[in-house]
């Protein structure tokens, strides 16, 4: 081999990734053909040889599907649990979760990491540095994974794809996320109340619903929060940046997954189907709340008198009982709210829009159990059927009433002589039809549903 012709290669090859990788000055470092320490712009991480160099930076450059990475060759396997890996040092590094080594402090907060480019990622929450620049929109980034993913926002660009469904994914991270609600998988479990999760980031947020730990606290306000996205997603309450744009209807978001929530309204996609009773939804939050309901679980709890929900938002609006708290305020009409759902569906109203449109009467609804039950009111369908004798129902609560004349369940008792009841006297009538209803809100909903009205 001709020594010169493999230094003249190596030059090209360090030109050719000049934009991700930096060569280290280190004048104590004897410098040899194959010895010469090299930092990844993208993770931080040092390579001594340049065969090292060429194979990580693949890692990066290349992009490869899911189904490649899951059985692409990985040698070294972890002794502890078996988990495999591409190569020695990726084992290393895996080995020190079960070791719990961390050997790397932050000076600022104390907080403790098991490799370098982890701390060296970590104090750019500290100083606020931000390397990685978009050059389309002039967006920066901390983090070099988040600034690729934003990339691809502009390119549209899907390169991991799921191996059941053939789904394409923006991101490795997704696309393992996405594969697990096939195969149902929860491998991180927590040791307090037993809930499981598919994913390592949940998991760790769920855990400082026990601790309350809020590690990360924006300066501007003071405002502490439990996840470095949040973070991320209140700043922009202060700018009113709003970078994710629906290109159906042109509606503008601050946090991506509200926009990937709206892009379902559209769709109609629902990702998240619940296998004990087989509904579906289009977001994993609504999903898991669900799930709660045959769980029993309650993991939130009030501040006031213990009570206890499945949900963070039922506990915010609980406790805004005891407060009295009414933090929306409808400027037109000077009305104020406790719920901003409530607020939300009252500016529909005298806005007259919403996401969720009739293809039959045009009719629009910003809730869409509504607007379920008024295209019923068109299509005639009756999805709940009696167990007893299969008579079927538009809507749940006249199928709940009418199973209790077999089951004899008096639920509604009168505290003055104790007779009891199936349900409760329809005190409020409908103008438009007289149809009688038990609350005025429901008369209200009752409204709604009616065809071109």
């Amino acid at each position: 081999i001709n020594p010169k012709a493999e230094r003249h290669s190596e030059k090209k090859d360090i030109n050719s990734s000049e934009e991700s990788f930096n060569l280290i000055p280190t004048p104590n470092v004897k410098r040899t053909r194959d010895i010469k320490p090299w930092e990844c712009r993208a993770c931080g991480k040092v390579l001594m040889h340049h065969s090292s160099f060429n194979r990580h930076m693949t890692s990066h450059t290349t992009p490869k599907s899911c189904e490649y990475q899951e059985y692409e060759e990985k040698p070294y396997k972890c002794k502890e649990c078996g988990k495999a890996f591409k190569h020695r040092q990726s084992r290393h590094t895996h080995e020190k979760i079960h070791s719990g080594e961390k050997p790397y402090d932050c000076k600022k907060c104390g907080k403790a990491f098991k490799l370098r480019q982890s701390i060296q990622r970590h104090e750019r929450i500290h100083t606020g540095e931000k390397p990685y620049e978009c050059k389309r929109c002039g967006k920066a980034f901390r983090y070099y994974h988040n600034f690729q993913k934003h990339e691809r926002t502009h390119t549209g660009e899907k390169p991991y794809r799921c191996k059941h469904c053939d789904k394409a994914l923006s991101s490795l991270r997704y696309c393992r996320i996405h594969e697990i609600t096939h195969t149902g998988e929860k491998p991180y479990k927590c040791k307090q109340c037993g809930k499981a999760f598919s994913c390592p980031s949940y998991f760790i947020k769920h855990e400082r619903i026990h601790s309350g730990l809020k590690p990360y606290e924006y300066k501007q306000c003071g405002k502490a929060f439990s996840c470095a996205s949040y973070i991320r997603r209140h700043e922009r309450t202060h700018t009113g940046e709003k970078p994710y744009e629906c290109k159906k209807c042109g509606k503008a978001f601050s946090c991506s997954s509200s926009f990937r929530k709206h892009e379902r309204t559209h769709t109609g996609e629902k990702l998240y189907e619940c296998k004990q009773c087989g509904k579906a939804f289009s977001n994993s939050r609504s999903f898991q709340s669900h799930e709660r309901r045959h769980s029993g679980e309650k993991p939130y709890t009030g501040k006031n008198c213990d009570k206890a929900f499945a949900c963070p938002n039922s506990c915010q609006k609980h406790e805004r009982t005891h407060s009295g708290q009414k933090p929306y305020v409808c400027k037109e009409y000077e009305k104020v709210f406790s719920s901003l759902t409530k607020f939300q569906r009252h500016m529909m109203k005298h806005m007259g829009y919403g996401p969720y449109k009739c293809k039959d009467c045009g009719k629009v609804f910003d809730c869409p159990n509504y607007f379920h039950c008024h295209e019923r009111t068109h299509s005639g369908e009756k999805p709940y059927k009696c167990k007893e004798c299969d008579k079927a129902f538009s809507f749940p609560c006249c199928h709940q009433i009418y199973e209790r004349s077999h089951t004899g369940e008096s639920p509604y008792e009168c505290k003055q002589c104790g007779k009891a009841f199936t349900y409760l006297k329809k005190s409020c009538e409908c103008k438009e039809c007289g149809k009688a209803f038990i609350y005025s809100s429901d008369v209200q909903r009752h409204m709604i549903f009616i065809p071109n009205r």
